[in-house]
């Protein structure tokens, strides 16, 4: 894949985390920091953040559980060590960090 393209599949998957934040109805404030750049606050005030990782090639997600990479499979976002679809297994991160649940329609 070429730069232009992963720049269109990252701003894609930024889109769906966003609509899927927005109708969640979760207690979170969420904006674009900066192009690429994706910052959930919870209710906490604890973050999670979502960036395209140019270099890479991947999405990278940075939560109270750790740090994970997301990579395009040709199909959906794969986690690089588990295989799990970003915006599943950002929903269950997010559920974990929130104390309740939130669904982005994974």
């Amino acid at each position: 894949m070429n730069d232009s393209e992963f720049k269109v599949l990252a701003e894609a998957a930024i889109k769906r985390i966003e609509a899927g934040l927005e109708a969640s109805g979760a207690d979170l404030d969420f904006a674009q920091v900066s192009s690429g750049v994706l910052e959930i606050e919870l209710a906490d005030h604890s973050k999670i953040i979502v960036n395209r990782h140019a270099t890479a090639q991947e999405m990278w997600v940075a939560a109270r559980a750790g740090g994970f990479h997301f990579r395009w499979d040709g199909a959906a976002w794969r986690d690089t060590r588990t295989g799990g679809e970003l915006l599943a297994d950002l929903s269950a991160l997010l559920s974990a960090q929130a104390g309740e649940a939130i669904d982005l329609g994974g």
